[in-house]
């Protein structure tokens, strides 16, 4: 992913949470606006500590829906909670290090992480394997068998285009609901 988001070694859990919430809340908002937003983001979410997030209550959810400081999506803010709730899950069934590494390809694991977190489609699950220095595929292979092009218009705000025709199957907008 030639000169794509900055990459990083995870210290913690904390940090793949963080790592992951991103492409939850860039799911059709240019990172323009996730970016401008990410301090208000990290502050709504306690740094992203991951067992303060699992345990969010629902009236908590609600006040930071109502925090314009944030990206004010209920169903994302909430898939944050879901998704750290699934990293403790895989943490204390042996460690979320060791599921990614359990996986010798990257399209199972992709798949993976596509069913078991919410608001992670194709590009999302790209994006956070490439941020946490995961082995992917190149970029323009996947964009390719994915059906993403990026356009001229795309390349200077971040937004994606469908090749005409393109499936949907596996698309954060079909997952949008769960």
């Amino acid at each position: 992913m030639e000169g794509g988001p900055p990459q990083y070694t995870p210290k913690s859990l904390d940090d793949y949470l963080e790592y992951l919430s991103k492409p939850v809340f860039q799911a059709g908002i240019s990172w323009r606006v996730v970016d401008a937003k990410w301090p208000g983001i990290r502050k709504a979410f306690h740094d992203f500590k991951v067992e303060r997030v699992a345990r969010m209550t629902e009236r908590e959810i609600d006040t930071v829906a109502n925090d314009e400081s944030v990206i004010r999506s209920r169903p994302k803010i909430a898939a944050v909670v879901h998704n750290a709730n699934a990293l403790l899950e895989l943490e204390r069934a042996g460690g979320f290090k060791k599921h990614l590494r359990s996986f010798a390809e990257y399209e199972p694991l992709a798949t993976d992480l596509k069913k078991r977190f919410k608001f992670i489609g194709d590009s999302g699950a790209y994006h956070f394997l490439w941020t946490v220095k995961h082995p992917v595929p190149e970029w323009h292979d996947w964009a390719k068998a994915h059906g993403v092009e990026w356009g001229t218009k795309a390349k200077s705000d971040g937004h994606r285009q469908r090749k005409p025709g393109a499936s949907l199957k596996g698309t954060r907008a079909k997952r949008s609901s769960r």
